[in-house]
């Protein structure tokens, strides 16, 4: 057994490891939205099958984020960590090489979200060990500016990918990728588990996974679906009752698989609490964005992935220096600006038409990376610090999920706003009636049909882009204030309920066992 203090001098090298970890998870969150076109065509997918393309990943890997962490915990993080590459890697080979229908494509994303679910929990984790307290602020800072950039990352690799290649790219890339971080986290991440070994909460696990994964498939069908629909009600009504019952089993359980104690420390369900909306409105704002780029301003998938950049451009910076302010201002204060500024972001961008220049854009996206930066960092310290490092898997884990869920809801809620707006806005031109259902329940097939129209010298073609344009624009408009109304709500809980200092406990961490 080697002691951990022999490690913590490539802490730092072990981070961006960590940091290479992440970014694969995230780049795999994202990077295939912008192949779907394609894969379409290749494969005769419906649009049923490309939203289970996309939903597979999402609902396996926020369903088995808590019952992932607490493996890594009590089997051994490295383990968990390089096991969940593996089945990444397996995976996204076998989809690149094998795959031939949708139905395959929609397994391995199934697969992958597996592996990011063993993955994700541990690189948080393992960076919690490595580090001394006195630098642990900093070091979860960069962690969380790695999860802030990956999403924008994802839409510029996948945007590069189609221009030049074949769907199956958009997997290969990560192969060569996780191939690198296997190899160097064998060499240099050391294992950390447990100090003492408890017995499996197996119903607590089955509990978990079904209470996240039912929430998540109410929250993404929803759109499609209509949330007054059955089986959407009956998703929620299924997630808010195993909820019920988790609770009041781990509250009776000697060996939960997640201490219900952790909620009654303020630091930890307001971090959670403020994490979520945070990304509730970054996922809304990108889903936005990539659609007014591609559509409204006629962009390329890749110069509207270009775009983006302002916005980690402000994130990196802010969430890695983040806890120099903390230390100065307190975290209530660095949080709740942080989501001021995002919410004064969301209000300008509430007023933007099709002819506001780019460059007011990038200014909008630069002061929305910052905020988001400050908020991200120092609430995952706050909810890191508030549980003990035996359970550090699985305070990841729910850092982690809690991203899921509001990623999850930003992108069905903030576009079901942007979908009702548009609708209620959409003009049809004459002649057009019989198309009118299509028209109005799809922003991109009024745009396909405007454009063929225009192709065939029917003037109507014209006309009707303009004016789904505008419907757009009208939509994208009330669906940032939504945004922005979350944003300051999550800036007041911020201020008024978060705890002004991080006072980072004792480092249990070299207490944990080794191999």
């Amino acid at each position: 057994m080697n002691n951990l203090h022999s490690h913590h001098e490539k802490r730092w090298l072990i981070l961006g490891i960590m940091s290479l970890s992440l970014i694969i998870v995230m780049l795999n969150n994202v990077t295939l939205n912008v192949a779907l076109p394609k894969l379409a065509i290749d494969l005769n997918a419906d649009n049923t099958q490309l939203q289970w393309i996309m939903d597979a990943y999402a609902l396996i890997f926020g369903g088995t984020l808590l019952v992932m962490g607490s493996l890594g915990d009590r089997f051994g993080r490295r383990s968990a960590l390089q096991l969940g590459l593996v089945v990444l890697a397996g995976s996204a080979a076998w989809a690149a090489f094998f795959a031939e229908t949708a139905d395959q494509v929609i397994a391995a994303r199934a697969m992958m979200g597996l592996g990011a679910a063993l993955v994700m929990p541990a690189t948080l984790s393992i960076v919690i060990v490595v580090f001394p307290k006195e630098e642990r602020g900093k070091a979860i800072g960069i962690w969380a500016a790695m999860a802030g950039v990956g999403a924008p990352i994802g839409l510029l690799v996948g945007g590069y990918i189609m221009e030049h290649y074949d769907w199956q790219i958009v997997f290969l890339i990560n192969v060569p990728i996780i191939i690198f971080a296997l190899i160097i986290g064998a060499l240099v991440v050391p294992e950390s588990k447990e100090a003492k070994t408890t017995p499996l909460d197996w119903i607590g696990s089955f509990l978990s996974i079904l209470t996240l994964s039912a929430i998540l498939y109410g929250i993404i069908e929803g759109p499609n679906l209509g949330w007054a629909s059955n089986e959407v009600i009956a998703s929620f009504v299924i997630g808010i009752v195993s909820l019920i019952v988790f609770i009041k089993w781990e509250n009776h359980t000697p060996h939960p698989i997640l201490p219900m104690s952790f909620f009654s420390n303020r630091g930890y369900s307001v971090g959670l609490v403020a994490i979520s909306l945070a990304f509730f409105v970054m996922f809304s704002f990108m889903f936005m964005q990539m659609l007014h780029f591609q559509l409204v301003r006629g962009y390329s998938p890749l110069e509207a992935a270009l775009r983006f950049l302002p916005l980690p451009l402000g994130l990196m910076p802010a969430a890695a220096n983040s806890d120099k302010l903390v230390a100065k201002f307190g975290v209530n204060r660095v949080v709740g600006s942080g989501l001021l500024l995002v919410t004064i972001a969301l209000a300008i961008f509430s007023q933007v038409s099709i002819d506001t220049p780019y460059v007011m854009l990038a200014l909008m996206f630069l002061l929305l990376g910052l905020g988001m930066g400050l908020t991200m960092a120092p609430s995952t310290t706050v909810v890191m610090d508030a549980i003990p490092a035996d359970k550090a898997g699985v305070g990841s884990a729910t850092n982690d999920a809690s991203r899921e869920v509001g990623g999850a809801l930003g992108i069905a809620i903030g576009g079901s706003a942007l979908n009702e707006l548009y609708q209620r806005s959409i003009v049809i031109p004459p002649g057009l009636e019989a198309k009118a259902e299509l028209i109005n329940n799809s922003f991109p097939a009024a745009i396909k049909i405007g454009q063929e129209l225009k192709m065939q010298g029917n003037p109507a073609g014209e006309i009707l882009i303009e004016n789904a344009r505008f419907a757009f624009i009208e939509g994208m408009q009330a669906s940032s204030l939504i945004a922005g109304v979350i944003a300051l709500t999550a800036s007041i809980i911020a201020y008024r309920m978060m705890p002004k200092k991080i006072s980072i406990s004792e480092d249990k961490s070299l207490q944990q066992q080794e191999e």
